[in-house]
């Protein structure tokens, strides 16, 4: 891996609303996910998506220290996958579903050349992965997508 991908990966800043997801953006999502603390807390948070969760509740529920539960929540915030905001004294924290979609079309438009069924993958279910619960419930396709030839 180049050098330069390495700092940038663990340093890239939000992506601008309407910009393009950049390879130093995709890498610093699928960077920030590929910790176990920081996956739950990701999964927890798309639980309890659009109210969110505060921090204490976020350590209880995974078990996470509090000293080093500020570290991935920062790690996430960076990566653009979380979001957070302050009620009075409290800060909740929200999945950032515009986030997480941009790194799934990132994989799909740059890994599969814009082709999801190279991947094997219906683009419809990558929105919907990270659709609200209600949403999901409505949108759950039967459609076979036909394998890749080898």
């Amino acid at each position: 891996m180049r050098k330069s991908m390495l700092a940038v990966a663990s340093h890239a800043n939000a992506v601008p609303s309407g910009s393009s997801l950049t390879e130093a953006h995709a890498i610093s999502g699928l960077a920030a996910l590929a910790q176990p603390t920081r996956l739950a807390i990701f999964r927890l948070l798309v639980k309890h998506e659009p109210i969110g969760v505060t921090a204490g509740v976020i350590a209880e529920t995974i078990g996470a220290p509090h000293n080093t539960l500020s570290t991935h929540l920062a790690i996430l915030v960076r990566a653009g996958l979380l979001r957070s905001s302050r009620d009075g004294r409290t800060i909740i924290y929200r999945s950032d579903v515009e986030g997480m979609r941009s790194v799934i079309a990132f994989l799909v438009n740059d890994c599969c050349e814009g082709h999801p069924e190279l991947c094997n993958l219906v683009v419809a279910d990558a929105t919907a992965c990270c659709a609200s619960p209600s949403a999901k419930a409505g949108s759950r396709s039967t459609k076979k997508v036909p394998k890749r030839k080898s």
